[in-house]
């Protein structure tokens, strides 16, 4: 997130997309809902669902699934055309702008509406609220992300943004919303194939160099390594022989799961480390069994970027470990020794190879945490990004053209499947589903269907469903509901019986490699 989370009740405008965040992010909404209700701001919602949000919306627009270039480039085309966007912002911060100029110009409200069904009044008006705002803020999820075109949904946000002047004022931003409560901490440290902490690229000399004097090692990689899904690819293929998995249970969240069973079966060697058998330990040569979040000392780095404190309330149970002392054991029996005492030292660590962590301390975040970047012990923090300039200099506008999903309706398959979590069950279901009062909230699967789609092919709430993609096919039970648009179906991915990832698309971003979980060609039958 470039502002942090209670600057939304700053913001005169919030537009959210691709982001059910009433039963996704419950805490953040609130901040939403009271923007609007005690502090007068206005609010767009884009999303294919009409998701409760929706219900305190201003303007609700429902896209097609896998459309958000389009409506994105109509909402820039209007306001250029307008003469509404900041032309002094623009100038004075940005480079690229007349690339974007010239593609949007197709972009009219007609075009638009052909591509994303979305009413061209709505789209216009929706157009002029979001630049009328002394400050706007964008708030997004996963529902612009896992996409083919994610990466560029997630520019084409930030082209409306920095076109509006929204990048680096209080109440404004592109706020994405992480999807656990760790995920951006995770970032930050390096849990991605292509940088250390930090961000700092592998690719980079320097950063390389610095590394190995900081862990007393030679000879570092140069190259780039590989992402889950590409790690699941090479694995089927035979290519990769070993895989270690901490704390993540593909077996129920990757895509196209029938493929990510092969290719778990197909590896010489599994290490799976977990607080419970996941579905994915299941198919492990050794489970290590590791400490959850209650029972270690550390910091999570939240969604606003904040580094936190988090302290062990009780003891982990049986052999069970924290995963740094594991780590550290399996490091010095394979011949590099790791001797840290305590969490404490590791953040020591962190702290003198990472820039933006390089002020922040277990002392200074005793009672509140600090917003990286903190780049010396008396810096106090940065809750909002880019106020005088961007980190790269000026802001970069991409031009960004429309394409469609990875694969859509046909004859044989002549719905949309989108999915996604619901308020009572989380991720996986590897901790909510074992309290009994959650099961009861919600018990089992289902799919979303219209009224129209259902009552076209005879369904009625509580009917059991099969659902099939070209992957595979689920049983589920059906719930008719006005959420649903017709012509496309929801199902929440948390219960491995019923796995909404025995269908879905294992089709990549070509940049961020992540896979197209929000639109597949799915059929419906009832059983």
């Amino acid at each position: 997130m470039t502002n942090p989370i209670e600057d939304i009740e700053k913001a005169e405008v919030i537009l959210v997309t691709g982001s059910n965040t009433t039963e996704n992010h419950p805490v953040a909404s609130s901040y939403i809902k009271r923007a609007v209700t005690r502090y007068g701001a206005k609010l767009i919602v884009v999303d294919p669902r009409r998701i409760q949000l929706a219900k305190y919306a201003h303007l609700y627009l429902r896209p097609y699934p896998g459309t958000d270039i389009a409506w994105i480039n109509g909402l820039m085309h209007v306001i250029i055309e307008e003469g509404l966007y900041d032309e002094e912002y623009v100038k004075a911060r940005t480079m690229g702008l007349d690339d974007v100029k010239k593609l949007v110009r197709r972009y009219t409200p007609d075009y638009v509406e052909s591509i994303t069904g979305i009413p061209r009044d709505l789209l216009v008006e929706a157009a002029r609220m979001y630049a009328s705002a002394k400050a706007a803020s964008i708030i997004y999820c996963m529902g612009i992300t896992q996409h083919t075109c994610g990466t560029d949904n997630v520019k084409s946000l930030a082209n409306l943004a920095m076109l509006c002047g929204n990048v680096g004022i209080r109440g404004g931003g592109v706020n994405p919303l992480r999807g656990q409560n760790n995920v951006q901490g995770a970032c930050d440290m390096g849990a991605l194939p292509n940088v250390y902490t930090g961000y700092q690229r592998v690719t980079d000399l320097a950063s390389r160099e610095k590394m190995e004097r900081a862990w007393n090692v030679k000879g570092l990689p140069e190259n780039v390594g590989l992402t889950v899904t590409e790690m699941m690819e090479k694995a089927a293929h035979g290519e990769l022989k070993a895989l270690y998995i901490i704390g993540e249970n593909p077996m129920v969240s990757d895509p196209d799961l029938n493929h990510v069973e092969e290719a778990l079966k197909a590896l010489e060697f599994l290490v799976v480390q977990d607080i419970f058998l996941t579905e994915t330990g299941q198919f492990a040569h050794v489970v290590l069994p590791s400490a959850s979040f209650a029972e270690k000392d550390g910091t999570f780095t939240n969604t606003e970027r904040r580094v936190q404190r988090v302290r062990k309330a009780i003891e982990p149970p049986g052999l069970a470990k924290q995963d740094w002392e594991i780590l550290c054991e399996l490091s010095t029996r394979m011949g590099y020794p790791m001797s840290y005492k305590s969490p404490q030292e590791i953040m020591k660590e962190i702290a003198s190879v990472t820039p933006s962590y390089c002020g922040i301390t277990y002392e200074r975040i005793e009672y509140e945490g600090i917003f990286w970047p903190c780049t010396s012990t008396d810096h106090p923090g940065t809750p909002c990004l880019h106020i005088d300039q961007f980190a790269c200099g000026l802001g970069v506008f991409h031009a960004i053209d429309f394409s469609p999903p990875a694969e859509e309706p046909d004859r044989d398959y002549p719905l949309i499947l989108t999915t996604g979590r619901i308020l009572y069950q989380y991720h996986t279901g590897t901790m909510t589903r074992k309290s009994p009062e959650l099961n009861f909230l919600a018990p089992e699967c289902f799919v979303e269907v219209s009224k129209e789609d259902a009552k076209g092919m005879g369904i009625n709430s509580g009917d059991r469903i099969k659902v099939r993609s070209r992957r595979g096919e689920i049983v589920v039970k059906a719930q008719i509901s006005d959420k649903a648009h017709p012509g496309t179906v929801f199902i929440p991915f948390h219960w491995a019986e019923a796995a909404a990832n025995r269908l879905t698309n294992r089709a990549l971003d070509p940049v961020a490699k992540i896979p197209e979980f929000k639109v597949c060609a799915c059929a419906v039958e009832k059983i």
